[in-house]
């Protein structure tokens, strides 16, 4: 069953800089394991987590044009690194930097998904904020979600050409 959205509620949800959030998925995105500072950390109990889209803590502050860059970059057998804003099911948010790789099987092809989650530097959240910002603005412009998505995939691929850098380049620089 899937749970209908928290709203947001501006909340920053505290987590400890010890802790190390740990999901794996299917190849389509549904959570097979939870570690427990995942089901803490989101406010889930491991069975509301498991067979769930890990969408489901997308927070909409987060620009689906990162997801996408993420999904295409995994999905190619290459590893990502991203900070990005999770939403509890309370509504609250919390920052976490994500190390997401593909699982391979004897053949070398994709099981699934394995994302590593730190508690983010402060730094890299800030430098952060104003971009997903402005992502997010080009995503909500747009009446065609495809466009908007493509729009907002240019905007990000501009700002990273600016910087002479891969996005993982760029947050690992913060």
């Amino acid at each position: 069953m899937v749970r209908p959205k928290a709203q947001p509620t501006g909340v920053e949800r505290p987590w400890s800089e010890a802790d190390l959030i740990v999901s794996k998925t299917d190849t389509k995105g549904l959570i097979t394991y939870a570690n427990s500072t995942f089901c803490d950390v989101a406010q889930y109990d491991e069975s509301e987590l498991v067979g769930q889209g890990q969408n489901i803590v997308r927070h909409p502050a987060m620009p689906r044009a990162v997801f996408k860059l993420l999904w295409e970059t995994i999905a190619r057998g290459n590893e990502m690194f991203a900070y990005i804003i999770n939403l509890a099911k309370s509504g609250d948010h919390y920052w976490v930097f994500a190390h997401v790789t593909p699982t391979f099987d004897a053949k070398m092809r994709i099981t699934g998904y394995h994302s590593s989650r730190r508690y983010p530097k402060r730094d890299g959240v800030n430098a952060v904020i104003g971009l997903y910002r402005d992502l997010c603005a080009i995503e909500a412009k747009g009446t065609d979600p495809k466009a908007a998505l493509a729009a907002s995939s240019v905007a990000l691929d501009a700002y990273l050409q600016s910087k002479g850098v891969a996005y993982d380049e760029f947050v690992l620089s913060l």
